[in-house]
């Protein structure tokens, strides 16, 4: 399995995970370690600063997801263990 690891601006926080065996993944992290799965964890698993980093990084995901904006975090600033929902 190879996997290439890249942010889309330099500038940018966030890393995607680019698998290259596995097609319509969209799996990113924000330092490298931890990894989110867009259609599995957004927003649900991100704290607050991971959510308000993403949506500014990725305007196009946040309209996409529009249906799941309403209190969509786990409220907590940097503990990602939450139940799956």
């Amino acid at each position: 399995m190879s996997v290439d690891i890249f942010k889309n601006e330099e500038t940018d926080k966030i890393w995607w995970h680019s698998d290259t065996e596995e097609k319509g993944s969209f799996v990113f992290s924000f330092d490298k370690k931890h990894t989110f799965n867009l259609f599995r964890d957004y927003p649900w698993k991100l704290t607050k600063k991971q959510k308000a980093i993403f949506d500014a990084e990725n305007p196009f995901w946040v309209e996409f997801f529009a249906d799941r904006q309403e209190g969509a975090t786990n409220g907590k600033d940097g503990n990602t263990d939450v139940s799956d929902h």
